[in-house]
């Protein structure tokens, strides 16, 4: 019996450690940059064939290589500055620091070099794309869900004070 007990408590921690998992994967598609290309709801890095750049969505920082090793900016280089971030083709990359493996990455992403083709989050019509900040409907989209979180709440309050009588 006592076998069946650690046995049951071993696959109720490791179902539990799932969902833990389950729910820290969370989406990031509102803190996503309006160049970002559509389709994705969570987004670690950005590489950027054509300059051989990473973008890191949670910091906004870029990472290139600058005198033989990697580092990190807000900005990209002035060598870059005539880039345009929102006709350039970028691959969604979700593991720890891709620049590692960037020769990986160069070699197997070249046939991106010079696409324009890529839908970016700026551009699409898609409503779940307001949510993003940086999206030209943002503002519109907030208002219309701050309204809706006022009238949903109003429901709410409606319904104690006629469940107090």
């Amino acid at each position: 019996m006592r076998y069946y007990i650690i046995i049951f408590g071993a696959l109720l921690l490791a179902g539990i450690s799932n969902a833990q998992v389950k729910i820290n994967i969370n989406f990031n598609l509102n803190t996503q940059p309006a160049w970002g290309p559509t389709g994705y709801d969570y987004v670690e890095y950005y590489f950027l064939p054509d300059i051989d750049v990473y973008y890191y969505v949670p910091s906004g920082l870029f990472y290139y290589k600058y005198r033989g090793r990697w580092i990190a900016r807000e900005t990209l280089p002035s060598r870059y500055i005539r880039f345009d971030l929102y006709h350039s083709y970028k691959v969604v990359l979700n593991e720890k620091e891709p620049w590692r493996h960037n020769a990986d990455y160069v070699t197997k992403y070249a046939k991106y070099k010079n696409r324009r083709d890529q839908e970016v989050i700026r551009d699409s019509r898609d409503p779940k794309y307001f949510q993003n900040k940086y999206h030209p409907e943002h503002n519109k989209w907030l208002k219309e869900h701050n309204k809706k979180d006022i009238h949903d709440k109003g429901k709410h309050k409606g319904s104690d004070n006629n469940n107090r009588k």
